[in-house]
């Protein structure tokens, strides 16, 4: 199972690198919304993934150990992705809307460090069982 869902990974993302190597070419004029539906393919997935395993966990758990569910970070991660994405969009397909580059990547900005704890934490606790 576990290898069926890296493949698909995978596959989304060549469909989304082949769209954008294709559209930054010029050789189709898409809406850059268009170009960027294999990721939102993906991110629906685990999004609904993520959610489904909450309801079961809130089915069987207190409200505590709902709260310091690992999916609730998943949900977040993945929409603080769409977001930067939607503003990615609309950034290059609307110039008129004058966005900034700063602007557009708040959201990114915003996920990065919660990515890099999230890493930081999980080296620490796979450093202190090898020891």
């Amino acid at each position: 199972m576990v290898m069926h869902r890296a493949l698909f990974t995978w596959f989304l993302l060549l469909i989304f690198f082949v769209f954008l190597c294709v559209r930054l070419e010029a050789r189709i004029h898409w809406n850059w919304f268009l170009i960027f539906i294999p990721m939102w393919v993906f991110d629906v997935i685990v999004f609904v993934d993520a959610l489904v395993n909450i309801v079961i966990h809130c089915k069987h758990k207190v409200l505590k150990n709902v709260l310091m569910n690992k999916n609730n970070y998943i949900l977040i991660v993945v929409l603080l992705k769409i977001a930067t994405q939607i503003l990615i969009c609309l950034k290059l397909e609307y110039r008129a809307l004058n966005l900034e580059i700063y602007h557009v990547f708040i959201p990114f900005w915003i996920l990065l460090p919660l990515v890099i704890i999230d890493v930081s934490i999980s080296l620490f606790k796979s450093a202190e069982l090898c020891l």
